[in-house]
């Protein structure tokens, strides 16, 4: 049988040209490998954008409000069927209603070394949506001090311009979380006056935050009838970039962060790009198929009168077909072996460089593309089998006429 196969090897690579057979292995291994990298292209596109790795907290949430015009000055309040209508939205994951002050307020210090009194408006939002953990965050008529919550930037605008101003000391955040200021809060009912300290500071809401709690007492006691409308809210979101969020902020009039939603005008283009990617992949691997099976028509015709031969000598059209697979298929089973070692080493590569800078994706390709490569394999066996299964046919039928 050995000696078969070795005949058989001898009259079937004396119709094979080396040049023919290179330009097909090449066209086939580009486009194996174009396609495997369009499929791992797009497993590391979704893990920049969905993976919990590179989830931005900041990012994330989103606090929206009305755009301002000359129509809507003075009612730019978020209505119930509004606020209604943006629960239902699919790139939403929770809404929470930031609740601002109807009441006059002041906030001074107590240290004669840290003379300091302002104007001031508080807001509250539900504890699910503050970025600071504090387990003091809670307010009653009963407690000693009223927890405020910063934002960064304020503590930045102090330090780097108010303090210079005004001549005043420059204050890290443990120092501010030690001082106890006095609020006073004013209404027609009279003035009233809390201790408070900040117990956090946020780079996700640009407001004062105080407890939900204490808005609520001091709009009830102390706020303006009928004037109990959120103008803002906050939003939980997967995706900020999603540009169906961005349309939909645009098709109600609703405004938020630009920067957290700029990538959104990038994003069509790059989904377009990942799609051509892979479709560039598919149609190159169906040219270069098409290429393999022409070579494989032109090795068989070429050798018909030999396969006939071996034919009327005994030898069945199924010893010729597995032969013959046995020199055409295992080439692509090297091919897909080394595209898979080079993507490895490229995504190995990749991983290094975006891990430095705290992005993250798989160390190793991703499963669909093994799945994929297992996938381009059995469809490449089955039309080598097709292919050469109906050639032999062919050529055994011409000859014999």
């Amino acid at each position: 049988m050995v000696l078969f196969y070795h005949l058989l090897k001898k009259i079937i690579h004396t119709g094979v040209g080396r040049g023919r057979f290179l330009i097909a292995v090449t066209g086939v291994s580009i486009a194996i490998l174009l396609l495997l990298l369009s499929v791992q292209v797009q497993s590391n596109y979704q893990d920049l954008m969905y993976s919990k790795s590179n989830q931005d907290s900041i990012a994330n949430f989103l606090v929206l409000n009305k755009i301002l015009t000359d129509q809507n000055l003075g009612s730019a309040n978020l209505t119930d069927a509004e606020i209604g209508d943006l629960k239902k939205q699919e790139f939403v994951e929770s809404v929470g209603l930031l609740t601002a002050s109807h009441f006059k307020a002041s906030i001074q210090s107590n240290s004669a070394r840290f003379p300091f009194f302002t104007d001031i408006a508080f807001e509250s939002v539900p504890k699910a949506f503050i970025d600071v953990d504090n387990k003091d965050w809670k307010w009653d008529e009963t407690a000693a001090l009223v927890p405020i919550i910063v934002p960064n930037m304020f503590l930045d605008f102090y330090n780097f311009q108010f303090s210079f101003s005004q001549n005043l000391p420059q204050l890290t955040q443990g120092v501010v979380k030690m001082i106890v200021f006095k609020i006073n809060v004013y209404g027609q009912k009279g003035n009233i006056s809390f201790k408070g300290r900040v117990v956090g500071f946020s780079d996700r809401i640009s407001s004062i935050l105080v407890p939900e709690e204490f808005m609520k007492w001091g709009n009830t006691h102390f706020g303006i009838v009928g004037s109990n409308k959120s103008s803002r809210v906050i939003i939980r979101t997967n995706d900020p970039g999603n540009p169906e969020l961005n349309n939909y902020l645009k098709l109600k009039g609703l405004d938020t962060d630009k920067d957290k939603t700029r990538f959104s005008k990038y994003r069509q283009v790059v989904d377009w790009v990942v799609r051509i990617f892979g479709i560039a992949g598919l149609i190159m691997l169906s040219f270069a198929l098409l290429i393999f099976s022409l070579f494989i028509q032109l090795t068989v015709a070429s050798c018909k009168e030999e396969i006939y031969l071996l034919i009327v000598l005994g030898t069945s059209p199924k010893q010729l077909r597995q032969f013959l697979m046995k020199q055409f298929f295992p080439v692509h089973i090297y091919i897909v072996v080394l595209s898979l070692v080079i993507l490895i080493g490229l995504q190995y590569f990749i991983y290094l460089r975006l891990q430095a800078q705290q992005i993250f994706v798989g160390v190793l390709p991703a499963k669909t593309v093994f799945l994929s490569a297992g996938l381009i394999l059995a469809s490449i066996w089955f039309l080598n089998n097709h292919f050469i299964s109906k050639h032999i046919k062919f050529a055994g039928s011409t000859v014999k006429k």
